[in-house]
């Protein structure tokens, strides 16, 4: 019986080795290790890693010993780049390829690098999830409903080392709902380990939190309006989100994590340190 309630089973996804983190790769994969026969095991999704680091992560999986790493891999040389990274997998006795990941970078024609992406992940993919990170610049929509068609998920970058990079709440409500109407599943990437909505101090970024997008999330399945999409995201009350949370159902658990699979985040201790702190888990 897991320790860890359904509604934050592999919620975060291993990306220690993503900046502001940056760990060192071995280091990055002992730790994922250690995460992975904590009590806190079922927390953590597979460990996050880059094309361009597939081989050094096979090898250091192979020397820290156990079962083979489940990865999710970081795309970054475009649709040609999918193939090469699933079939090296795949002859890896040290990775199980858990989800590829890949950014649409041609603003200017997302639908059409979506459609190429598509395409590329049918010649090569048998189960693993393929997210696709649209932006929320151009035709994303338009994106998105490729993807739809596709029996894919989405991708939503709510962070990174820049204030640019933190979309708003009315954004983030906007990609939810339409994800939701189209029927596309998505995770969150970067500035959202944290479980409740806040400014940094150090930096004055507006980071989202997890607990304000797991509750839009139910929200907008229960058909909210676009207005208390967004209130709820803005939401830094942690015991009005907690008291949201506990009210929700185990089916109502169960069907919010079906659309919102889980973030990767470089910290697995602050995410679990935060639902710990609000009495959210046993003391993990």
């Amino acid at each position: 019986m897991s320790t860890v309630p359904a509604l934050y089973r592999h919620l975060v996804d291993d990306a220690a080795m993503f900046p502001p983190g940056e760990l060192p790769l071995i280091e990055a994969v002992t730790a994922h290790r250690a995460h992975r026969s904590a009590p806190y095991a079922d927390l953590v999704g597979p460990f996050v890693c880059t094309d361009d680091d597939l081989m050094k992560v096979a090898e250091a999986a192979a020397r820290t010993g156990g079962d083979p790493l489940r990865v999710s891999v970081v795309i970054t040389g475009g649709a040609g780049a999918i193939e090469p990274a699933v079939r090296w997998s795949e002859r890896s006795p040290d990775i199980e390829l858990a989800a590829v990941e890949v950014r649409l970078r041609d603003e200017g024609d997302l639908s059409r690098n979506a459609l190429r992406v598509v395409r590329a992940a049918e010649d090569c993919i048998d189960d693993q999830t393929v997210y696709v990170e649209t932006g929320l610049d151009g035709a994303w929509e338009q994106a998105l409903g490729t993807i739809a068609e596709a029996g894919y998920a989405a991708k939503l970058r709510t962070g990174g080392l820049d204030a640019h990079l933190f979309p708003s709440a009315d954004q983030v409500a906007t990609y939810i709902t339409r994800c939701l109407d189209v029927e596309v599943p998505f995770k969150c990437t970067a500035g959202l380990h944290n479980a409740v909505a806040h400014t940094d101090p150090a930096t004055g970024f507006e980071h989202h939190g997890f607990l304000n997008v797991l509750l839009a999330t139910r929200a907008s399945l229960d058909s909210a309006s676009h207005d208390e999409v967004v209130q709820l995201l803005q939401w830094r009350d942690s015991l009005e989100l907690v008291a949201r949370v506990r009210e929700l159902t185990e089916d109502q658990a169960a069907s919010t994590r079906r659309w919102f699979h889980s973030f990767g985040s470089c910290s697995i201790d602050e995410p679990r340190a935060d639902l710990n702190t609000l009495n959210l888990t046993e003391d993990l």
